[in-house]
C-alpha cells in the first residue's frame, strides 16, 4: 500500500479507492484532492436517503422501471370481476377444510407496479434490520484518524451503504413483480390485511404450457392466496414471529473490511455505475455466525409450515372438485423449488431464503396431523408459537402426528404472550421456535421424484 501521508485511508478497506483516484489525478499534473473524491462518491449517493439504512425512494424507483421494462399494464374492470368471482368461490371451497375462518373481506387484482407500491412496507420491515446492522459495520471499517482528516466521509459511507442495498433491492422487487402470482405468493404477509390480492398477468405466465383453463389456474391461486389470508388474519402472532426471525439473523451481522478492499481495488472512480456494481457484487454477504445459522433455520422452518400448511388446505378443498389441482399444486412447488434470480438476490444480499427448503416434509406433516387428529387438531397448532413444529419435528411427520395431541393440551394463556409481544416489540426470543440445521437430511426429494405425493395422486374427483 502507498505511505502518502496525505492519504487519511491508509490501512482502511477505502485504501485502494483513494489511490486508484489519486493515481488519476497525479496523471493530469495534480495533486489528491479530497473535495474531489467526496464530489465523486456523492455522485453515487444522488438522492440517497437521510441516514436512512436503505434508500427506499431508489429502491422504489428501480423497482417500478424494471418491472415497467418487463411489461405492465392497468387492470380493467374485468380483471376486477374475474379476481372477484374466484375468491368468493375459493372462499366457499375452505370453509369445510379449516378451521380458520374467511378473511378476505375484499379483492384486488394488482398490476406488476401495484404489487411494488402495495408491499414495499412489508419490504421496508423486513430488510431495514438487516442494513441497519451492515450499514453501522460500513462506518466501523471508517478509524478514527480517517473520520478527523475526512469528516464527511463516515457520513457517506452510510448513505453508501444504503443507495448500494436501495439498488439491489429495487432491482430484486422489480424481478419478483414480474414472477409473483399474489400477495401471499412467497409466504410472507405481503399485501393489506383481509384482501385476497391476485396479479393477473403473472397467472398468465403461469399457466403458459399447462393446457389448462384460466378459470382453474385462478381458482387454484386464489384458493392459495385465502388460505394465507386465513392463516396470517387467523394467528396473530405469526407476522410478528417472522419478523422477530430476520432481526435475529440481523443481530450477527458482520461485514468483511478485506472484501470491501478487495471489491475497490479495480473501481474506475469517474465511473459511479462501475463502482456501483463492484460495490453490489457479494459486497454483503455476510459470514454465517451461528447465531444466524440458527435464526435462518428457524426462518426457513416457519416458511414451510405456512406453506405446507397451506398445500394441505387446498388439497382437501380442491381434491373432490378439481382435477387440475394435482397438475396444479406440483407445478407450484417446482416453481418455489427451482427459485429465480430475484429470489437469489434477496439471498445474497440480505440472507433471506425466500422459498422454503422443506416445503414437501411440512406439507406432509400436516397431513400426517390432520390424519391422526382431524382438521381441528391441525389447525389448533396455530394458536401459540411453542405448538409449533420444529425443524427437528420436519424429519419425523408421523412421530409427531401421534405425539402432537399432547402438547396440544398444554395450558397456554394467549393474551399474556400477546402482551409480552406488545411491550417487547421485535424480541425473537419470545416468538422463536427451537429448531436445528437440516444438514445431511434430504430436503424432501426433487419436485416428482419421492413417494410424498400420495394423497396428491388418488384418483381425480368430479369437475364442478
Amino acid at each position: 500500500m502507498s505511505d502518502e501521508p496525505d492519504n487519511p485511508f491508509k490501512g482502511t478497506p477505502f485504501e485502494a479507492m483513494f489511490q486508484q483516484f489519486s493515481a488519476g489525478q497525479a496523471g493530469q499534473g495534480g495533486m489528491p484532492d479530497l473535495n474531489a473524491i467526496f464530489q465523486q462518491v456523492q455522485q453515487l449517493l444522488s438522492g440517497s436517503a437521510d441516514g436512512k439504512p436503505v434508500n427506499w425512494d431508489l429502491a422504489k424507483d428501480i423497482a417500478r422501471k424494471t418491472a415497467a421494462a418487463a411489461g405492465d399494464r392497468s387492470m380493467t374492470a374485468t380483471d376486477q370481476e374475474q379476481v372477484a368471482d374466484a375468491v368468493r368461490l375459493a372462499e366457499h371451497w375452505l370453509d369445510p377444510v379449516t378451521t380458520l375462518p374467511e378473511a378476505s373481506a375484499t379483492s384486488a387484482a394488482w398490476s406488476r407496479a401495484e404489487w411494488i407500491e402495495n408491499t414495499l412496507p412489508v419490504w421496508q420491515t423486513l430488510v431495514d434490520p438487516v442494513a441497519e446492522h451492515v450499514a453501522g459495520a460500513m462506518g466501523s471499517a471508517l478509524p478514527a484518524e480517517a473520520q478527523q482528516l475526512a469528516g464527511p466521509m463516515a457520513g457517506m459511507m452510510r448513505q453508501l451503504g444504503g443507495s448500494i442495498f436501495g439498488a439491489q433491492v429495487g432491482q430484486a422487487l422489480g424481478e419478483l413483480a414480474g414472477e409473483v402470482v399474489s400477495a401471499g405468493d412467497i409466504g410472507l404477509p405481503l399485501g393489506p390485511v383481509g384482501q385476497a390480492v391476485l396479479v393477473p398477468d403473472n397467472i398468465a405466465k403461469f399457466a403458459e404450457g399447462l393446457g389448462l383453463t384460466d378459470e382453474d389456474v385462478r381458482l387454484y391461486l386464489a384458493l392459495r392466496e385465502c388460505a394465507h389470508q386465513r392463516l396470517f388474519a387467523g394467528v396473530p402472532w405469526l407476522r410478528q414471529h417472522l419478523l422477530a426471525t430476520v432481526a435475529d439473523y440481523a443481530a450477527g451481522i458482520e461485514v468483511d473490511p478485506g472484501k470491501i478492499e478487495r471489491a475497490m481495488a479495480d473501481v474506475d472512480m469517474q465511473n459511479p455505475e462501475a463502482m456501483q456494481a463492484a460495490l453490489a457484487d457479494g459486497l454483503f454477504e455476510p459470514e454465517d455466525s451461528e447465531q444466524q445459522k440458527a435464526a435462518l433455520v428457524r426462518l426457513e422452518t416457519a416458511l414451510a409450515l405456512v406453506e405446507g400448511w397451506v398445500d394441505d388446505v387446498v388439497r382437501e378443498a380442491t381434491k373432490d372438485r378439481m382435477p387440475a389441482a394435482v397438475q396444479l399444486a406440483e407445478t407450484v412447488r417446482r416453481r418455489r423449488a427451482a427459485g429465480g434470480p430475484a429470489e437469489q438476490t434477496f439471498a445474497t444480499l440480505v440472507g433471506l431464503q425466500l422459498r422454503p427448503r422443506r416445503l414437501r416434509d411440512a406439507a406432509n406433516l400436516w397431513a400426517a396431523v390432520r390424519d391422526a387428529r382431524g382438521i381441528e387438531g391441525r389447525d389448533e397448532h396455530w394458536s401459540h408459537p411453542d405448538l409449533l413444529p420444529t425443524a427437528t419435528d420436519l424429519d419425523d411427520p408421523i412421530g409427531f402426528a401421534t405425539t402432537s395431541g399432547q402438547a396440544a393440551e398444554l395450558d397456554i394463556d394467549i393474551s399474556d404472550f400477546f402482551d409480552e409481544n406488545d411491550r417487547k416489540g421485535l424480541d425473537g426470543e419470545a416468538t422463536s421456535p427451537e429448531g436445528t440445521t437440516p444438514e445431511g437430511k434430504s430436503e424432501g426429494g426433487t419436485p416428482g421424484e419421492d413417494g410424498d405425493n400420495t394423497d396428491e395422486g388418488k384418483p381425480d374427483g368430479p369437475t364442478r
